[in-house]
């Protein structure tokens, strides 16, 4: 029975090697987006284009409520129960 199903699921083979790619790239992005170090140089690239005039007070402070909305989740994951 393995013999078939190595040969039937060749075919398929591509498939799961995306859908492999792509679970890959998504835990990497959410690692870089709670990563402490990139979250304080995100913080730091508005503070300082802040202090450059590059952008207003108003903008300084929703880029950082971007960057810490990132880090809390709004509403918990269904797994989650309380």
């Amino acid at each position: 029975m393995g013999l078939l199903s190595t040969i039937f699921g060749l075919p398929l083979a591509p498939v799961h090697g995306v859908i492999s790619l792509g679970e890959l790239i998504q835990r990497r992005v959410e690692e870089e987006q709670t990563d402490p170090a990139a979250v304080r140089r995100e913080l730091e690239a508005a503070a300082e284009a802040r202090a450059a005039g590059e952008i207003s007070a108003e903008e300084e402070r929703e880029a950082q409520q971007e960057v810490l909305d990132r880090l809390t989740p709004s509403d918990p994951a269904p797994d989650e129960e309380r």
